[in-house]
């Protein structure tokens, strides 16, 4: 496993994170021995959310909270965990966004699910257009101070709102955030026309997430053949996958494949190698759900696409700007 620091801050943290979504793993049992089978190879990365749950269907918001939480217990000190706050857990008026009322609240249920008395990195999920950017960021920085937070995040922001964010922290004296978490792989390369270089001026750490496209350049979807039985796009994005497995994506897996066997890895082990190829990026987040997934994307570490390839896969994938999640 490879170790880098996370942006400027001091805190190292393996080049794959375990995100903890569980899209596709219904059993607590077995979503348990991923986890263990991701620290076993070195992760010492572990990303949730209040949000996320083993069902994927939104009765049961949490529960991925509880399964690293009782992983947590045979390894708190090695781990640096990350959840988030802003999605929706609830019908009710306060039961989303980025108030000082939900934030305070949420925090300490995340803490209960997680049996921890802090994380390390809290992250809020999503933009707030209804809530002050002062109101949030105090309440995050307010976190830190009283020992439940140790870092702070944000995810799927554009990149002023991120610079506003940086500049309402040093306006306030606040502590500034040290990472964004956002979608990219051969099939979303928003991120490289602002994020990119507002992170490059400004030092901090990238985090991604989705570097299979959502399971299309996993490499069990191939071009002009139905998705497989029981897979993800046969069923829950059985609507989806005529328009994801475009053209100009069917010219990307093309190119994969012959780079993938040149190098006798898979597909998904050479998209995420990809990603990482990126001096920006920190950490790529592999949405494993078994332990046999997280062998398979470990296999992404240890060696490199020449540049000769990633030119190729730069020129397939250019322009693309879809966003998958």
């Amino acid at each position: 496993m490879e170790y880098v620091n996370f942006g400027k801050s001091g805190v190292k943290v393996s080049r794959l994170a375990l995100g903890l979504a569980f899209r596709r793993q219904p059993d607590a049992a077995i979503a348990e021995q991923t986890v263990e089978r991701a620290i076993e190879l070195g992760i010492n990365f572990l990303d949730c959310a209040n949000a996320y749950g083993l069902n994927n269907d939104g009765t049961s918001i949490g529960t991925s909270e509880k399964v690293l939480g009782r992983v947590l217990k045979r390894h708190r000190d090695d781990l640096f965990i990350s959840s988030k706050v802003y999605a929706s857990i609830g019908n009710g008026p306060n039961d989303g966004g980025g108030s000082r009322y939900h934030i305070m609240r949420e925090i300490d249920r995340t803490l209960a699910r997680l049996d921890t008395d802090h994380i390390d990195l809290y992250i809020l999920h999503d933009y707030d257009k209804a809530t002050p950017v002062d109101e949030t960021l105090r309440a995050m920085d307010d976190l830190i101070t009283t020992g439940k937070i140790r870092y702070v995040g944000v995810s799927n922001h554009r990149a002023w709102q991120v610079m506003k964010a940086l500049w309402t922290q040093d306006r306030l004296g606040l502590d500034p955030l040290i990472c964004v978490q956002e979608p990219y792989s051969l099939l979303n390369r928003e991120i490289e026309a602002e994020m990119t270089p507002a992170l490059q001026s400004h030092g901090f750490g990238l985090m991604t997430y989705s570097p299979l496209a959502v399971g299309l350049l996993s490499g069990a979807y191939v071009p002009g053949e139905a998705p497989p039985a029981g897979s993800l796009y046969a069923t829950q994005r059985a609507d989806r996958f005529e328009a994801a497995m475009d053209a100009s994506a069917r010219s990307i897996l093309d190119v994969l494949l012959e780079i993938a066997a040149t190098h006798q890895k898979t597909v998904a082990q050479t998209a995420i190698n990809w990603v990482l190829s990126h001096p920006e990026v920190s950490t790529a987040i592999t949405g494993g759900d078994t332990p046999e997934h997280m062998d398979d994307n470990i296999g992404s570490l240890g060696w490199s696409i020449t540049d000769d390839e990633r030119d190729r896969l730069d020129q397939v994938s250019y322009g693309q700007r879809r966003v998958l999640k």
